[in-house]
């Protein structure tokens, strides 16, 4: 297939009104950002702008939280023990070394943050989950005795001062820190930006939502997991340095287990899955500090509070109830909604450009769950250019045989092989990357992203863009971006579901869902496809549209296995079938043999009797005249 395209179809088109709307939006915030920046320069009060300085490192802390927390569902809340690395490593080389110049503090402390990430992350992903969170509390809790016993580089509990820092050998004053700081903020914010609203964002949320989804899309979900860890670290890091510039002095109690719960709190309170919400949250955290009297002396209760109002009211924070108040004045007319799109003149054709299918094998595959034997000696083959059905009762071993195929599960018994490769034993991602790719009974979409974002993420290992050009905008990206679109909008049109490509994709109708799924399948351009139990929940005009899609990838070279209750549509789109029953292989044929199998129609159906092998005959009869039509 091309690397533009894989429909004939020109793609369809869309108005460049949304486009220009998020373009003003980003200018609209920069412009907000070069005001503040301008600040002391405008007649900003001392006291005023230390609290925009304040807010900005809380808030480039709490950014950190929000890319691991909430784009790639990880609960590392090590974060302050990251800020103290910055602080500690900038005030140690002005002090001992005379190193102030801000480039290079900023380069070493940004390698200490990656060589740190590395060195947690590696052992505290492989625990995920709670452990994980545990790991990084630890790190915050040991912080005091770390501080202690390096007290020959961190001044112990008297602390470090910090001379002023310098730009090219020239020193900065008041102003000067206080622009470094935002200006600081304002590029952080606009490269973490970036990087959420690109492919990889999209890949950090098919993480979040479902490792076994981004597997099945190629992507190594450790390699991913270690990435956005280390990442996030980079801005508490920066945080950390900007701190120790801005008060002159560090001590291990301004890095408490008290400020771990602030970032927290901030990041709830804000959205942890908004690019702003860090913002939003810092100021409310950073104003109440210095609002209420009572702060210091109730800060754990207060941040408790703010936890539970987040996690009971706001749960995706006030920038989530923002969001949610906007969606409705828009359902409500009091808004204007995204354009439609429009579909392109052209007559519609349902034709792929050529698919290099490659055969698969399974050869005397066995699997056993303890003492459960769920497949025993099965053998089956698929070739390109046809489709061969798997059907078979419930339980009967399909699905758990379809798992063995794309690697989820690794055989007790056999082999499996996709033309050359053996890929029977290797790693999910590794197998999606040989060629494979499927769809799920339960449709698996991620939450936050549109349709034609969804279908899109399965370009995300084949055609990837770096992170730098991402982040840096650069024509690569650009050119990834409009491939990208091209082809998710020109197979949404193939399913015949382009009306959806703006919404988001996890409130899509269940048959709407599955057919994105099927076109996300497509955007991968793999050599196998496996489909299971795709055509459940769809309305005949959404059947239509499977079956002209299934149809369309024999016709183009792919390799098709359908696991498939719809025993009419197996009729009629299936060139060889094979029937599984108590995890073995009881038949195989083509459709007119197997529907006239006494065996089959005993497992498959429960009966044998006149009555179902006239029905079944009845079936076959209609999809045979449908399926010749097809070819």
């Amino acid at each position: 297939m091309s690397a533009d395209s894989a429909v004939v179809r020109p793609p369809v088109t869309s108005s460049g009104l949304f486009a220009k709307v998020s373009r003003f939006r980003g200018l609209l915030m920069l412009a907000l950002g070069l005001l503040v920046l301008l600040g002391p320069y405008l007649g900003m009060s001392g006291y005023l702008a230390r609290t925009v300085m304040l807010v900005g490192i809380l808030s480039l802390l709490t950014s950190g939280l929000n890319i691991v927390l909430g784009y790639a569902g990880e609960l590392a809340v090590n974060q302050v023990f990251l800020y103290a690395v910055g602080a500690y490593v900038t005030a140690y080389l002005g002090t001992a070394h005379g190193i102030t110049d801000v480039p290079l503090i900023f380069g070493i402390v940004i390698l200490a943050a990656l060589v740190i990430g590395l060195v947690t992350g590696i052992p505290g992903l492989r625990l995920g989950g709670w452990s994980l969170a545990m790991v990084a509390f630890f790190m915050v809790i040991i912080l005091p005795s770390v501080v202690q016993v390096l007290s020959k580089y961190t001044g112990g509990p008297l602390g470090l001062s910090t001379p002023l820092p310098t730009l090219f050998g020239r020193d900065l004053g008041d102003r000067g820190v206080y622009v470094l700081i935002v200006a600081t903020v304002i590029i952080w914010f606009a490269l973490a930006r970036n990087l959420i609203l690109s492919a990889h964002g999209n890949a950090f949320l098919v993480l979040r939502q479902s490792p076994i989804l981004a597997e099945s899309l190629g992507i190594s979900v450790f390699r991913l997991k270690l990435i956005v860890y280390v990442i996030s670290a980079v801005p508490c890091a920066l945080g950390g340095a900007l701190f120790a510039w801005l008060d002159g002095f560090i001590a291990p109690d301004t890095f408490t287990f008290a400020m771990a719960l602030s970032v927290l709190a901030a990041s709830m309170f804000g959205g942890a899955t908004s690019i702003y919400g860090a913002l939003v949250g810092a100021f409310l955290l950073q104003y109440g500090q210095q609002q209420l009297t009572v702060f210091a002396q109730l800060e754990l209760v207060i941040y408790g509070v703010f936890l539970l109002a987040a996690a009971l009211v706001f749960r995706n924070g006030l920038t989530g109830l923002f969001r949610t108040l906007v969606a409705r004045a828009r359902h409500r007319g009091w808004l204007p909604t995204a354009p439609a799109l429009r579909a392109a003149e052209q007559p519609p054709t349902t034709g792929l450009e050529p698919i290099e299918g490659r055969p698969l094998s399974c050869r005397d595959i066995g699997k056993n769950f303890g003492g459960n034997q769920a497949l025993t000696g099965v053998s089956i083959d698929a070739a390109p250019g046809r489709i061969t059905a798997l059907i078979g009762p419930n339980g009967s071993g399909k699905t758990t045989l379809l798992n063995l195929m794309c690697g989820f599960y690794t055989p007790s018994a056999g082999s499996i092989t996709l033309g050359d490769t053996t890929i029977s034993g290797l790693k999910p991602f590794k197998v999606a990357r040989a060629g494979v790719a499927r769809t799920f009974q339960t449709p698996m979409v991620a939450r936050g992203m549109t349709t034609r974002e969804f279908v899109a993420s399965g370009r995300y290992s084949q055609q990837k863009v770096s992170m730098l050009a991402t982040v840096l905008r650069l024509p690569s990206f650009r050119r990834g971006v409009r491939a990208d679109d091209s082809e998710a909008l020109a197979l949404l049109e193939l399913m015949g579901i382009a009306q959806t490509a703006g919404t988001e994709v996890s409130e899509l109708p269940l048959g709407t869902r599955r057919l994105a799924e099927v076109a996300r399948a497509l955007a991968a351009r793999p050599q196998l496809f496996l489909f299971d139990e795709v055509a459940s929940g769809l309305d005949p005009a959404d059947l239509d549209s499977l079956e002209r899609a299934i149809r369309a990838i024999r016709d183009a070279g792919g390799t098709v296995v359908l696991v498939e209750h719809n025993f009419p549509l197996v009729l009629k789109v299936s060139d060889t079938i094979h029937v599984l029953s108590r995890g073995e292989l009881i038949a195989t044929g083509t459709p007119e043999e197997i529907q006239r199998d006494a065996r089959v129609l005993e497992e498959y159906t429960g009966s044998s009797g006149a009555e179902t092998v006239a029905g079944l005959e009845a079936d076959l009869e209609v999809a045979g005249t449908d399926n010749e039509g097809g070819r």
